[in-house]
């Protein structure tokens, strides 16, 4: 027997042996989004704390304080739409996903009309993703219209940047038919704007995005701030992008605040899932190591909290997994 599979297989007595973890997987895996954004370190930030390997040390004594046989995994994906599709296909145990994708998914509205993803659950709001409009060192542009004609990165497909982004261009007269588009993560984004070509580019993430600083810091950028009229038109669009504010300083050579709409990013399950694993889970993401990991890891991290973790999911219309609820009720942040 290799040593993968007696980890498989002690993993799952491990988990056998607890009932109230009998017919959950021994492997969480959560769908994250690229390399050079924000989903994949927070994701992996995320599974480590929810994670308790068959034979791990006790929280108490110093080992991992997640789910007891739980060893979850991140796996790098191209994002949000991608994430609860495979949630709802039973491809993911969990995705990180943005809460007008979700929304749109879940009821089968939009893009995705007649396509309802019922089995989609919040476990939790995480952070804010502010939208990054990447910009050559030294250019600007008065309003999305200004990109009619120009070659621009709209994100990859399975993105819910692409999805948002489509319906904000197309309010200012852009289309496919009227542009140049490229459907390009964000470090490949990032490199054909440093190379001249791309006009601009598209990024829903939490800043600082480890693609942006590095293109920043070599060959410069600019980011579009909108202006209040602009953001109050895309909040109508799409009511779940609401203003926010890229601080000035959080990119080199960007000491002005950036005005740009931001959206939710939530931590999605499915409903196939046990009440009793997500429970776990919920109670194990806002422990006190996980906290710890939290603060330590990407700046984001630290906006993660369980005050703001029902921010805006009550009327988003997507129903809390009964796990996380039950938690949730437990600790008085649920009444």
């Amino acid at each position: 027997m290799t040593i993968f599979s007696k980890l498989c297989t002690t993993a799952a007595a491990t988990l056998l042996a607890g009932a109230a973890f009998a017919q959950d997987p021994t492997f969480f895996r959560i769908g994250t989004g690229g390399a050079g954004g924000t989903y994949f370190p927070i994701g992996g930030t995320i599974a480590n704390g929810i994670s308790s390997p068959p034979g791990a040390r006790a929280c108490d004594q110093g080992g991992q304080c997640g789910v007891p046989g739980l060893i979850a995994i991140a796996q790098s994906t191209t994002a949000s739409v991608f994430n609860n599709a495979a949630v709802e296909n039973g491809e993911l145990e969990a995705g990180l996903a943005a809460a007008d994708v979700t929304r749109s998914m879940y009821l089968g509205e939009g893009k995705f009309e007649g396509k309802p993803h019922p089995k989609l659950r919040v476990v939790a709001n995480l952070f804010p993703e502010d939208l990054h409009l990447v910009l050559p060192k030294g250019s600007s542009i008065g309003d999305l219209g200004d990109l009619a004609e120009k070659r621009v990165g709209i994100a990859q497909a399975g993105s819910g940047t692409q999805v948002a982004v489509l319906q904000m261009l197309e309010a200012w007269g852009v289309t496919r038919d009227n542009m140049s588009e490229a459907e390009l993560n964000n470090s490949q984004s990032a490199e054909r704007l440093a190379d001249g070509q791309l006009d601009g580019y598209f990024y829903a993430a939490g800043w600082p995005v480890s693609a942006m600083v590095q293109l920043a810091s070599t060959k410069g950028m600019e980011l579009h701030s909108f202006s209040d009229e602009d953001m109050a038109k895309i909040n109508e669009i799409i009511p779940a992008y609401i203003p926010s504010m890229i601080p000035g300083g959080v990119y080199d050579g960007i000491d002005y605040d950036v005005k740009t709409p931001a959206v939710s990013a939530l931590l999605n399950v499915s409903s196939d899932l046990s009440e009793e694993l997500v429970y776990g889970i919920t109670k194990a993401l806002w422990n006190d190591n996980t906290r710890k990991l939290l603060d330590n890891g990407h700046a984001k991290g630290k906006q993660i909290t369980l005050d703001t973790a029902l921010d805006g999911i009550l009327a988003l219309g997507v129903p809390l997994h009964p796990g996380a609820e039950k938690f949730y009720r437990e600790v008085g942040a649920l009444k």
